[in-house]
């Protein structure tokens, strides 16, 4: 019976991977692997499956991720990461937007060949320590006062895990402008349906041959069904375990697999 009910995974050709709480807890000093996190991705890639990291990570930019990521001994190249903030960036140009810019000091440099004078759209990311009342009500006063007001908001995520406990994500501060602005902000990242898109393009698998492994049961587990994928959720980073089964309870559709307490379930037998 159990070989039978886990016959789609022969059919799996790639994987998507959530980083924060799935590979690592970010933290001081880069933060710390997450137990058997670099193991499973050699094996991974040993398998010939292929491997895409797919991240609301807003704190860096990707190359600086991905250095930090191959210093806790994960062998990933940058072309291996879907990440918002280029997502944003090729949005910008498409629409002719000048960003107002409410992102971590690390992430700016990837909005460099961005027009940002005389800003006609607020764009929010993982601002961490930058999340203050001066910063968030500028950023309210130029939403407020634009006939057509745009908010573009890099991911939704309500918190995630770091080394030292639980911090609120970008979703709640989005929620504030959104609630304050009477406005509803457009989402480039997780769960977005076209930013799994285009994680599965550079993975180069379709979505019924692909897994989605991750934390969050909103952003990666929701995010992946609305695509056609399966998905796995940890029990590690952020899981918690009352609040995951409210949430399934209201959005759990087929193609979710309970979480598993080990990172990476498929590898573990």
């Amino acid at each position: 019976m159990a070989e039978r009910g886990r016959g789609w995974a022969r059919a799996v050709r790639g994987l998507l991977l959530d980083v924060s709480g799935v590979l690592y807890d970010s933290g001081a000093g880069g933060g710390v692997p997450i137990a058997g996190s670099v193991e499973a991705v050699r094996r991974i890639k040993a398998s010939g499956l292929k491997l895409q990291l797919c991240t609301n990570e807003t704190q860096a930019t990707r190359e600086s991720f991905v250095r930090k990521l191959r210093a806790l001994g994960f062998d990933i190249s940058v072309a291996q990461v879907t990440a918002p903030a280029p997502a944003a960036c090729h949005l910008l140009r498409e629409r002719g937007l000048r960003p107002h810019l409410l992102v971590h000091h690390d992430l700016v440099p990837e909005f460099a060949e961005i027009d940002k004078t005389n800003p006609n759209c607020v764009v929010l990311g993982d601002a961490a320590e930058n999340f203050t009342y001066a910063n968030l009500n500028e950023a309210f006063r130029l939403l407020i006062g634009m006939e057509k007001p745009v908010l573009i908001s890099l991911g939704k995520g309500r918190y995630y895990k770091e080394t030292d406990g639980l911090k609120l994500d970008v979703g709640a501060y989005m929620k504030a402008l959104e609630y304050a602005c009477d406005i509803q902000a457009e989402v480039v990242g997780k769960p977005a349906k076209r930013f799994f898109e285009s994680a599965l393009a550079e993975l180069g698998v379709p979505a019924e041959q692909a897994i989605m492994i991750g934390d969050d049961i909103v952003s990666d587990v929701g995010g992946a069904q609305q695509c056609g994928m399966r998905a796995l959720q940890v029990r590690t980073g952020k899981f918690r375990s009352v609040l995951t089964l409210l949430l399934q309870s209201r959005a759990s559709r087929p193609g979710f697999v309970p979480a598993f307490p080990h990172p990476f379930p498929l590898l573990s037998t």
